[in-house]
């Protein structure tokens, strides 16, 4: 049988004795447009996409307006749909299309703790009816066929459940599972606890599965991801606010110019206009901006006026203008 890109990833981690990395699916950052210049300036070894509602891919009319979430290019290869939800069977509808879309893989989102996500059941929710998790990690794999189908999650809701809920949904066999090393409550008010992906990793082996086991949580370089893999034994590890600004980081080469850096930010300014005109609010530039513009003189200045400018041509005058000054 013709091994999944996971499949091939772990024969390489073995043979090389490496971890691999991951980028993590971040709402309103990791779209088509920024995995983009991610995959041209410094590709990791997997992409998510931002989570989509499979409630909402189940409607005709949400399909029109959720399915732009879905485009992505080959550049971007293996690229993985990441997905919510509550309801099995639409789990399963979801699966198939993401099958025919062409994607490597699709992931279950059991983690997200944002209150409208958890309203549906949904996300991080999921931890507290381990038995509705279970069947819909079975009713995606039976909708994804050979599609290798993985979760993101936590360690915990209210409290750490790590030595209950990860085997319950170990024993589903899924691909991966990325683990945050936090609860839902603690969300991003106390230190990641990496001797919980550990503990996992041992979990997993004691269950002899073969489900690879991806660390996530405050890690914003490969070398911290180095020495995260090497304290725990996991198989790989996933970077999410590392990104911001750098989307050179995957690539372990020095840090571009200031020139460099300020045109890569206008080549993503532009990426984003062309893909999402009349789709997503400009505004949604803002975030990467400020962490784009920031640690060299004058930066404050950029960032101020950045913040009022409403399309991609203003921000190109805007920044070649301080340029020109510099």
């Amino acid at each position: 049988m013709k091994k999944n890109f996971w499949q091939k990833l772990q024969t390489l981690r073995q043979a090389q004795g490496k971890p691999f990395f991951v980028l993590a699916p971040m709402a309103d950052v990791t779209d088509s447009a920024f995995r983009r210049i991610v995959a041209k300036y410094g590709k990791p070894d997997v992409l998510w996409t931002e989570f989509v509602a499979c409630d909402g891919l189940m409607h005709k009319d949400g399909q029109k307006k959720l399915l732009h979430n879905f485009e992505y290019t080959e550049k971007e290869r293996p690229i993985i749909a990441q997905v919510f939800g509550s309801n099995p069977e639409n789990f399963e509808k979801t699966a198939r299309l993401v099958k025919k879309l062409g994607f490597d893989g699709i992931d279950i989102n059991m983690g997200c703790p944002e209150r409208n996500i958890q309203k549906q059941g949904a996300g991080a929710s999921l931890i507290k009816t381990p038995k509705l998790a279970r069947e819909i990690i079975l009713a995606t794999k039976k909708g994804a066929g050979t599609m290798p189908v993985s979760v993101k999650t936590r360690i915990g809701y209210n409290k750490n459940e790590l030595e209950t809920w990860l085997p319950a949904l170990l024993e589903t066999e899924p691909s991966a599972i990325t683990l945050h090393s936090r609860t839902k409550k603690e969300m991003s008010d106390v230190p990641a606890d990496w001797t919980q992906i550990k503990r996992a990793v041992e979990i997993r082996d004691a269950m002899k599965v073969k489900t690879l086991i991806i660390g996530n949580g405050d890690v914003k370089t490969l070398d911290e991801a180095r020495v995260r893999a090497g304290e725990t034994g996991c198989d790989g590890v996933m970077i999410g606010r590392g990104i911001f600004g750098r989307p050179w980081l995957f690539a372990e080469k020095k840090e571009p110019s200031l020139e460099k850096r300020l045109a890569i930010m206008i080549e993503h300014t532009k990426l984003f206009e062309k893909l999402f005109k009349g789709v997503k609010n400009f505004a949604v530039m803002k975030k990467h901006f400020k962490a784009y513009v920031e640690g060299f003189p004058g930066a404050k200045e950029l960032r101020m006026k950045l913040m009022e400018a409403t399309n991609a041509k203003e921000v190109e005058k805007i920044t070649k203008d301080f340029l020109l000054k510099k």
